[in-house]
């Protein structure tokens, strides 16, 4: 029993990694733009299906196709903001129509070019670590370490740098940010390409362990909009946290039940947190 439980965490820490990267991905970009991307599952999506064409199809290195995906994603987020969300800022109900609607361009697009059947994508290594009583398969490890690590570089970027701190303030008050001299335009740019960077960081580190397939973002959007509110809309720490609650609440409780009962219970305690506690368990209250 003690085995099942360290290993279930394990599986939870695992699965909070790539959830934390769309999440946070999500924040920043509903942060600095005001717009709720329900295409951000479908740039997931994508990232994986750069390993498809560069690693599994084009036999290039694993890294090269890594950096390959999470650079494509990113200049897709950059088109997006300029083609589609630029033209309706301050239209927020206009942005996520059109965000619904590309969404469902890159499904279609993707289904085209790939097919609908998920993609078999060779693993990384078959290399399984012993951890105490548990064992952790290397592809594992890597996707935990390098969310880590790209998490803690965006953390240092925005409270680091000059860059960061102009991105922040956009979020924060982006009139006083524009009578600063700051580029709205520049930052909405560099936030969608982050935010998209992240999800596409995302997708390629879990598509050697999820197979890929057109409809893929569909659960990880989802989950990504239940940390948002539970760790507090636009909090990047509360979303990093949140995942990790979300993650072992959901990883537990499928292993213990079944995944339908996982799913019920995590909505379940979404809903507890918007009732008790509106502004989520890291939101600050806005003042009047």
């Amino acid at each position: 029993m003690t085995e099942l439980l360290l290993q279930t965490a394990v599986n939870a820490v695992y699965a909070a990694s790539y959830t934390a990267l769309v999440a946070v991905g999500l924040v920043l970009i509903f942060g600095v733009m005001g717009i709720v991307n329900f295409a951000h599952g479908e740039l997931y999506m994508l990232g994986a299906y750069c390993v498809v064409a560069v690693y599994a199809k084009g036999e290039m290195p694993f890294v090269f196709a890594a950096v390959a995906g999470v650079a494509a994603v990113a200049l897709v987020g950059a088109g997006m903001e300029r083609g589609l969300f630029r033209p309706l800022r301050g239209n927020p109900l206009g942005g996520l129509v059109a965000s619904i609607g590309f969404l469902l361009i890159l499904q279609a697009a993707v289904s085209i070019v790939f097919g609908v059947r998920p993609q078999h994508i060779p693993p990384l290594t078959k290399t399984v670590i012993p951890l105490g009583e548990v064992t952790v398969p290397l592809q594992r490890l890597i996707v935990i370490v390098a969310a880590a690590v790209l998490l803690s570089a965006l953390w240092w970027f925005l409270r680091r740098t000059r860059t960061g701190w102009a991105l922040r303030a956009c979020a924060q008050d982006p009139e006083a940010a524009a009578l600063q001299g700051i580029s709205l335009n520049k930052a909405a740019r560099l936030a969608m390409a982050a935010g998209a960077g992240l999800a596409g960081a995302a997708g390629v580190l879990a598509a050697p362990l999820i197979p890929p397939a057109p409809l893929m973002g569909h659960p990880v959007i989802v989950a990504a909009f239940v940390v948002i509110i539970v760790g507090g809309v636009g909090n990047l720490e509360g979303a990093a946290i949140a995942a990790v609650l979300y993650a072992f609440v959901h990883t537990f409780t499928t292993t213990f039940a079944d995944g339908v009962i996982a799913d019920i219970t995590v909505l379940t305690l979404m809903l507890a947190v918007l009732i008790m506690r509106p502004t989520g368990i890291f939101g600050s209250q806005e003042r009047a």
